[in-house]
Protein backbone atom coordinates (compact mmCIF):
# COMPACT_ATOMS: atom_id res chain seq x y z
CA UNK A 1 0.00 0.00 0.00
CA UNK A 2 1.36 3.41 -1.00
CA UNK A 3 2.39 5.71 1.86
CA UNK A 4 0.71 9.06 2.22
CA UNK A 5 2.55 12.38 2.07
CA UNK A 6 2.04 12.80 5.81
CA UNK A 7 3.42 9.32 6.52
CA UNK A 8 6.47 9.94 4.34
CA UNK A 9 7.26 13.23 6.06
CA UNK A 10 6.84 11.83 9.57
CA UNK A 11 8.99 8.79 8.77
CA UNK A 12 11.86 10.90 7.44
CA UNK A 13 11.53 13.34 10.33
CA UNK A 14 11.93 10.44 12.75
CA UNK A 15 14.82 8.88 10.83
CA UNK A 16 17.11 11.91 10.59
CA UNK A 17 18.74 13.81 13.48
CA UNK A 18 16.59 16.36 15.31
CA UNK A 19 19.00 19.19 14.51
CA UNK A 20 18.61 18.69 10.73
CA UNK A 21 15.93 20.94 9.23
CA UNK A 22 13.79 19.75 6.34
CA UNK A 23 12.96 22.19 3.56
CA UNK A 24 9.98 20.65 1.77
CA UNK A 25 10.66 21.25 -1.94
CA UNK A 26 7.16 22.03 -3.19
CA UNK A 27 7.74 22.87 -6.87
CA UNK A 28 4.60 22.06 -8.92
CA UNK A 29 2.82 20.57 -5.90
CA UNK A 30 -0.83 21.31 -5.28
CA UNK A 31 -2.40 23.27 -2.46
CA UNK A 32 -3.81 20.03 -1.04
CA UNK A 33 -0.43 18.31 -1.07
CA UNK A 34 1.23 21.21 0.70
CA UNK A 35 -1.54 21.42 3.29
CA UNK A 36 -1.05 17.72 4.03
CA UNK A 37 2.67 18.11 4.65
CA UNK A 38 2.19 21.23 6.78
CA UNK A 39 -0.41 19.44 8.88
CA UNK A 40 2.08 16.57 9.26
CA UNK A 41 4.52 18.95 10.93
CA UNK A 42 6.53 20.55 8.14
CA UNK A 43 8.11 23.83 9.22
CA UNK A 44 9.78 25.08 6.02
CA UNK A 45 8.42 25.19 2.47
CA UNK A 46 10.87 25.69 -0.39
CA UNK A 47 9.83 27.05 -3.77
CA UNK A 48 11.82 27.44 -6.99
CA UNK A 49 9.70 30.10 -8.65
CA UNK A 50 8.42 33.36 -7.21
CA UNK A 51 5.16 33.33 -9.18
CA UNK A 52 4.32 29.81 -8.05
CA UNK A 53 5.19 30.65 -4.44
CA UNK A 54 2.97 33.74 -4.51
CA UNK A 55 0.02 31.73 -5.77
CA UNK A 56 0.39 28.91 -3.25
CA UNK A 57 0.99 31.36 -0.40
CA UNK A 58 -2.30 33.11 -1.14
CA UNK A 59 -4.21 29.84 -1.56
CA UNK A 60 -2.99 28.55 1.81
CA UNK A 61 -4.40 31.49 3.75
CA UNK A 62 -3.50 31.32 7.45
CA UNK A 63 -1.58 28.07 6.97
CA UNK A 64 1.02 29.96 4.93
CA UNK A 65 2.00 31.91 8.05
CA UNK A 66 2.49 28.72 10.05
CA UNK A 67 5.68 27.87 8.14
CA UNK A 68 8.84 29.58 6.92
CA UNK A 69 9.36 30.06 3.18
CA UNK A 70 12.70 29.51 1.45
CA UNK A 71 13.60 30.53 -2.08
CA UNK A 72 15.58 27.57 -3.43
CA UNK A 73 15.57 28.41 -7.14
CA UNK A 74 17.41 31.07 -9.09
CA UNK A 75 16.07 34.52 -8.26
CA UNK A 76 15.73 36.92 -11.19
CA UNK A 77 16.26 40.62 -10.62
CA UNK A 78 12.76 41.57 -11.78
CA UNK A 79 11.20 39.18 -9.24
CA UNK A 80 13.07 40.36 -6.13
CA UNK A 81 10.37 42.74 -4.86
CA UNK A 82 7.72 40.03 -5.04
CA UNK A 83 10.08 37.44 -3.54
CA UNK A 84 10.69 39.60 -0.49
CA UNK A 85 6.97 39.66 0.22
CA UNK A 86 6.84 35.86 0.43
CA UNK A 87 10.20 34.41 1.41
CA UNK A 88 11.87 34.44 4.82
CA UNK A 89 15.17 33.13 3.45
CA UNK A 90 16.77 33.32 0.01
CA UNK A 91 19.14 30.37 -0.36
CA UNK A 92 20.43 31.24 -3.82
CA UNK A 93 22.64 34.33 -3.64
CA UNK A 94 25.53 33.67 -6.01
CA UNK A 95 27.03 37.03 -6.98
CA UNK A 96 27.94 40.45 -5.61
CA UNK A 97 25.39 42.01 -7.94
CA UNK A 98 22.56 39.78 -6.80
CA UNK A 99 23.39 40.53 -3.17
CA UNK A 100 23.37 44.27 -3.94
CA UNK A 101 20.06 44.02 -5.82
CA UNK A 102 18.37 42.20 -2.95
CA UNK A 103 19.80 44.62 -0.40
CA UNK A 104 18.49 47.65 -2.31
CA UNK A 105 14.99 46.27 -2.50
CA UNK A 106 15.06 45.13 1.11
CA UNK A 107 15.96 48.69 2.09
CA UNK A 108 12.96 50.03 0.18
CA UNK A 109 10.70 47.58 1.98
CA UNK A 110 12.44 48.34 5.29
CA UNK A 111 13.03 44.69 6.12
CA UNK A 112 16.03 42.51 6.85
CA UNK A 113 16.60 39.37 4.81
CA UNK A 114 18.43 36.18 5.69
CA UNK A 115 20.39 34.75 2.78
CA UNK A 116 22.59 31.77 1.94
CA UNK A 117 25.43 31.73 -0.56
CA UNK A 118 24.82 29.16 -3.28
CA UNK A 119 27.97 27.35 -4.39
CA UNK A 120 28.17 25.60 -7.75
CA UNK A 121 30.29 22.91 -6.14
CA UNK A 122 30.48 20.74 -9.26
CA UNK A 123 31.36 23.68 -11.55
CA UNK A 124 28.48 22.70 -13.83
CA UNK A 125 27.63 25.08 -16.66
CA UNK A 126 23.91 24.35 -16.35
CA UNK A 127 23.70 25.34 -12.68
CA UNK A 128 23.76 28.62 -10.83
CA UNK A 129 26.08 29.31 -7.94
CA UNK A 130 29.37 31.01 -7.19
CA UNK A 131 32.38 29.07 -8.46
CA UNK A 132 33.87 26.73 -5.85
CA UNK A 133 37.05 28.68 -5.22
CA UNK A 134 38.05 30.01 -1.82
CA UNK A 135 38.68 33.58 -3.02
CA UNK A 136 35.32 33.85 -4.81
CA UNK A 137 33.30 32.43 -1.91
CA UNK A 138 35.05 34.53 0.73
CA UNK A 139 34.73 37.68 -1.39
CA UNK A 140 30.97 37.20 -1.58
CA UNK A 141 30.70 36.42 2.15
CA UNK A 142 32.65 39.56 3.05
CA UNK A 143 30.57 41.63 0.65
CA UNK A 144 27.29 40.43 2.15
CA UNK A 145 28.59 41.12 5.65
CA UNK A 146 28.83 44.80 4.72
CA UNK A 147 25.27 45.06 3.39
CA UNK A 148 22.93 46.61 5.94
CA UNK A 149 19.74 44.73 5.10
CA UNK A 150 21.17 41.24 4.50
CA UNK A 151 22.36 38.69 7.02
CA UNK A 152 24.43 35.78 5.78
CA UNK A 153 23.02 32.71 7.49
CA UNK A 154 24.56 29.75 5.66
CA UNK A 155 25.63 27.99 2.48
CA UNK A 156 23.63 26.01 -0.06
CA UNK A 157 24.68 23.66 -2.83
CA UNK A 158 22.84 21.42 -5.26
CA UNK A 159 25.62 18.92 -5.75
CA UNK A 160 26.02 17.14 -9.08
CA UNK A 161 23.06 15.04 -10.14
CA UNK A 162 24.25 11.47 -9.88
CA UNK A 163 22.48 8.16 -9.75
CA UNK A 164 24.78 6.97 -6.98
CA UNK A 165 24.54 9.24 -3.90
CA UNK A 166 28.11 8.30 -2.95
CA UNK A 167 29.35 10.24 -5.95
CA UNK A 168 28.12 13.42 -4.25
CA UNK A 169 30.09 12.82 -1.05
CA UNK A 170 33.34 14.62 -2.02
CA UNK A 171 31.33 17.64 -3.20
CA UNK A 172 29.40 17.81 0.07
CA UNK A 173 32.66 17.45 1.99
CA UNK A 174 34.18 20.35 0.07
CA UNK A 175 31.14 22.55 0.69
CA UNK A 176 31.43 21.84 4.42
CA UNK A 177 35.04 23.04 4.25
CA UNK A 178 33.89 26.36 2.75
CA UNK A 179 31.26 26.60 5.49
CA UNK A 180 33.83 26.16 8.24
CA UNK A 181 36.26 28.63 6.65
CA UNK A 182 33.63 31.37 6.51
CA UNK A 183 32.54 30.62 10.06
CA UNK A 184 36.16 30.90 11.24
CA UNK A 185 36.43 34.42 9.81
CA UNK A 186 33.88 35.62 12.38
CA UNK A 187 32.61 38.30 10.02
CA UNK A 188 30.23 40.98 11.27
CA UNK A 189 26.56 40.47 10.41
CA UNK A 190 27.26 36.81 9.57
CA UNK A 191 25.83 33.85 11.45
CA UNK A 192 26.80 30.62 9.74
CA UNK A 193 24.00 28.51 11.15
CA UNK A 194 22.91 26.40 8.17
CA UNK A 195 24.54 24.13 5.63
CA UNK A 196 21.81 23.33 3.10
CA UNK A 197 22.73 20.40 0.88
CA UNK A 198 21.29 17.07 -0.14
CA UNK A 199 18.03 16.25 -1.87
CA UNK A 200 15.79 13.18 -2.11
CA UNK A 201 18.43 10.83 -3.52
CA UNK A 202 21.41 12.16 -1.55
CA UNK A 203 20.21 13.64 1.74
CA UNK A 204 21.55 10.80 3.89
CA UNK A 205 25.08 11.23 2.51
CA UNK A 206 24.76 15.01 2.87
CA UNK A 207 23.85 14.66 6.54
CA UNK A 208 26.83 12.38 7.10
CA UNK A 209 29.02 15.13 5.62
CA UNK A 210 27.65 17.87 7.85
CA UNK A 211 24.41 19.14 6.32
CA UNK A 212 21.95 20.43 8.91
CA UNK A 213 19.36 21.37 6.30
CA UNK A 214 18.11 19.15 3.46
CA UNK A 215 15.72 19.91 0.61
CA UNK A 216 13.28 17.07 0.00
CA UNK A 217 10.52 16.77 -2.58
CA UNK A 218 10.10 13.44 -4.35
CA UNK A 219 10.84 11.32 -1.28
CA UNK A 220 7.95 13.08 0.50
CA UNK A 221 5.42 13.69 -2.28
CA UNK A 222 6.28 10.90 -4.69
CA UNK A 223 7.13 11.36 -8.35
CA UNK A 224 5.56 14.31 -10.12
CA UNK A 225 2.72 13.45 -12.44
CA UNK A 226 3.65 13.86 -16.09
CA UNK A 227 1.40 16.36 -17.80
CA UNK A 228 -0.13 15.30 -21.10
CA UNK A 229 0.20 17.68 -24.01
Amino acid sequence: MKSTIAENYKRIREEIPEDVSIVVAAKTRTKEEIIEVIDAGAEIIGENYVQEAEKIYQLLGDRAKAVKWHMIGELQKNKINKALRVFDVIETVDSLKKADDINKRAERQERFVRVFIEINIGSEFTKAGVRPEYEAVIELAEHISNLKYLKLNGLMTMGPRAGNPEESRPYFKKTKEFFEKIRALDLPNVEMDYLSMGMSNSYQVAIEEGANMVRLGTVIFGERACSLT
